[in-house]
């Protein structure tokens, strides 16, 4: 059976690199200064108010995301899915930050879900606050920034970003806070003032929020700071009081205990919004006479409905580019095999939905560990993974390989004692079955994202029972046809139209290697993405290189060792990325280069491009060798770089002032008022080395 055959060599690929870690690695945008830095579907920046903060003063700084059209990041309680932006600092002695406070955010519906967050541009303030002993002079505020961007799918992503301020006796607050960070600091929620009031009743199915401001109020939304206290798709009512506000607020089904108090914003319009804490009193208010009591989501969907429908979307997942060549494939195994006896079919039908049941069970386990520990996690979480995604799409470029015609497997490493392969029995089938879940987590078929979404925010048996019914549903088609062999009259008969149909099956594969390919450059900044899809395609290029082997040497013990030894260096091209410890660079300015001068700190500035490839090399192997770092650290050189990768006028500028024109160009300023040392565009260690002993002694 060659189909099997072919089915084999990713099962064995895969295989092969089962223990290889799925870890999401994520590589952070920017290099420690203030921003704007683009990442995937926004920009990051940070912000303050004032370039000086007083000892024994405070200074509100921010983090200020704009995002592109129709994508969203989320409040500090995000619904029913996502996770709030987060800042980690690096702060020198005698700063210390208050925690980052969230603007009032909107409802943001999706499908039957509620999600709460913003979108289009978001400022995080964040107040920072010197100790009286504060020494006087230039500090700098390390951040490094975690966030989730989302709008149909969801990317994580990282920023190191970093603000340069003075401790100055002489600073003062800004008398009117302007920007984004200003206009942020207005919209977050009030306290409520001496003559304000809530209360909060408790009953079986909604809490009812008394909001009394001394006026009436026609409109309110209320957002809970805890997660599963209220539906959050649900419909509030408003009832105008007047002297203030009543919202009725559909209480969440799990929430079977009433809390002791009810925290959260009571939104009335964009611009006022008050933070309420209040102890909640179990009873029910009557409603008046006529009004229909708070639901749900509007079409809500209930879970019978979402196993339904993930049902219907596991059967159409069977005809998803990334999942039908392989059910072909099977189904074309079970017309060769239609002379076998009709009990071993049917067992076989049952191995491979097995496979696809304990694969699904599997991801279901991870998720609610994830979620279990605070995480977040969706279908195709596992694509957040560089590690996960160059074995996926490395088996996927050697099985089309192999489909293209390139080798045999039948021939190659089956015979090299394959077990797995050999067998073609059971084992094959159920490790098919796993086969289809690992092509299928790339796509959403209709009706699945609905039924997911909704699982993933209820309790574990309904996320059990909805991934089962779509493992089901993928299975469905293979274990009818392994009961009704008959059926399999309806598809067409083994012949030569087989081959061709193989190879041009081959297309589809390498179609998703390419897509596969995109995603895995997406998930690291701009210009580190191109690189690491670069050493993607040489892995690509070494795992041809082991086909060619095994297609030029068929059946022999040393062609197959040859090839696993090369696809083993293949793989190791995109998996091998050494954790960078050299120092941080602050993006060029000339008031940087200025600051850290008048600091005493000599100043090394690196004038760079992206295109250009001196500076590439200069980079890796001078500037971030192990000798040139430690003599940048004992000497506490302030380290700059000036991108020149699209024009920049005050980077020219700067260029021409030391008679140069283009990159790469290296310049250290002493500390103080000394000429600069221009020094050459090729470098090595010794003239780095021995330039920074002469320029730091000046």
């Amino acid at each position: 059976m060659k189909i099997n055959r072919h089915l084999a060599i990713l099962l064995l690929t895969c295989t092969l690199f089962a223990g290889v870690s799925a870890s999401a690695q994520i590589q952070p945008v920017g290099d420690g200064g203030p921003g704007p830095v683009k990442a995937q579907h926004l920009t990051a920046e940070l912000v303050s108010l004032g370039p000086a903060i007083a000892p024994g003063g405070t200074l509100e700084v921010g983090l200020v995301i704009t995002l592109e059209e129709k994508w969203h990041v989320y409040w500090i309680n995000a619904g029913d899915s996502g996770e709030p932006p987060k800042i980690t600092w690096t702060l020198p002695r005698g700063i210390t930050a208050g925690p980052m406070r969230f603007p009032v955010p909107t409802r943001l519906p999706l499908g039957p879900l509620m999600d709460f967050g913003y979108e289009d541009e978001v400022a995080f303030p964040v107040l920072m606050t010197a100790a009286k002993n504060a020494k006087p002079g230039p500090i700098h505020l390390d951040a490094k920034i975690d966030w989730l961007v989302c709008r149909e799918v969801c990317i994580p992503g990282k920023a190191h970003l970093g603000l340069n301020l003075t401790v100055d006796p002489k600073a003062t607050t800004p008398a009117r806070p302007v920007g984004a960070l200003g206009e942020a600091l207005g919209l977050l929620p009030k306290p409520l003032a001496p003559d304000m009031k809530v209360t909060v009743k408790g009953g079986q199915k909604e809490f009812v929020i008394d909001l009394l401001t001394g006026e009436k109020q026609d409109e309110a939304e209320f957002y809970p700071f805890d997660q599963e206290q209220i539906i959050n798709a649900g419909g509030q009512d408003v009832d105008p009081l007047p002297n203030g506000v009543r919202v009725r607020v559909p209480r969440a089904p799990e929430l079977t205990k009433l809390p002791a108090e009810l925290h959260g914003v009571v939104k009335l319009d964009e611009e006022h919004a008050f933070e309420i804490k209040a102890p909640v009193e179990p009873g029910e208010v009557p409603r008046p006479e006529g009004a229909k009591a708070a639901g749900g989501s509007s079409g809500e969907l209930t879970a019978m409905a979402a196993i339904g429908l993930a049902f219907v979307g596991g059967l159409i997942l069977n005809l998803m580019p990334c999942v039908f060549p392989v059910l072909f494939l099977k189904g074309l195994s079970l017309v060769q095999s239609s002379s076998e006896e009709r009990g071993r079919i049917r067992k076989h039908g049952l191995v491979y939905t097995g496979g696809i049941l304990a694969s699904f069970w599997a991801i279901v386990a991870i998720l609610l560990v994830l979620r279990a520990g605070g995480s977040q996690a969706g279908w195709g979480f596992q694509l957040q993974s560089p590690t996960f995604l160059a074995v996926l799409a490395s088996g996927i470029f050697l099985f089309a390989l192999s489909l293209a015609g390139m080798f045999d497997i039948g021939l190659s490493l089956t015979s090299a004692g394959g077990e797995l392969a050999q067998k073609q029995g059971y084992t094959g089938s159920f490790f098919t079955g796993v086969l289809a879940t690992v092509v299928a987590t790339p796509c959403t078929a209709p009706f699945m994202g609905a039924a997911i979404g909704l699982a993933l925010a209820q309790p574990s048996w309904v996320t059990f029972a909805v991934f089962t019914a779509l493992a089901l549903g993928l299975a469905a088609p293979y274990l009818l046809l392994s009961f009704q062999p008959s059926w399999t009259r309806l598809l067409p008969r083994p012949g030569a139209w087989m081959e061709v149909f193989k190879q041009i099956t081959a297309v589809i594969f390498f179609a998703t290697v390419i897509w596969l390919t995109y995603v895995y450059g997406s998930l690291y900044s701009a210009g580190q993405g191109v690189y690491h899809a670069a050493l993607l395609l040489t892995c690509f290029l070494l795992l041809a290189v082991a086909g060619w082997v095994l297609g030029r040497w068929p059946a022999r013990w040393s062609s197959s060792i040859a090839a696993l030894m090369i696809a083993a260096l293949a793989l190791s091209v995109p998996l091998y990325q050494p954790k960078d410890k050299t120092l941080a660079w602050q993006p060029y300015s000339q008031q940087a280069l200025d600051t850290a001068r008048a600091a005493g700190h000599p100043v090394f500035i690196d004038f760079t491009a992206a295109w250009c490839l001196s500076c590439q090399v200069n980079e890796r192997v001078v500037l971030k060798s192990s000798d040139v770092q430690e003599q940048f650290r004992d000497n506490k050189v302030t380290l700059l770089r000036a991108d020149w990768t699209q024009y920049d006028a005050e980077i020219t500028k700067q260029l021409a002032s030391i008679g140069r024109s283009g990159v790469p160009t290296y310049v250290i300023y002493p500390a103080g008022n000394g000429a600069p040392d221009v020094l050459p565009e090729l470098l090595t260690k010794d003239i780095v080395l021995n330039a920074l002993k002469k320029d730091t002694a000046r």
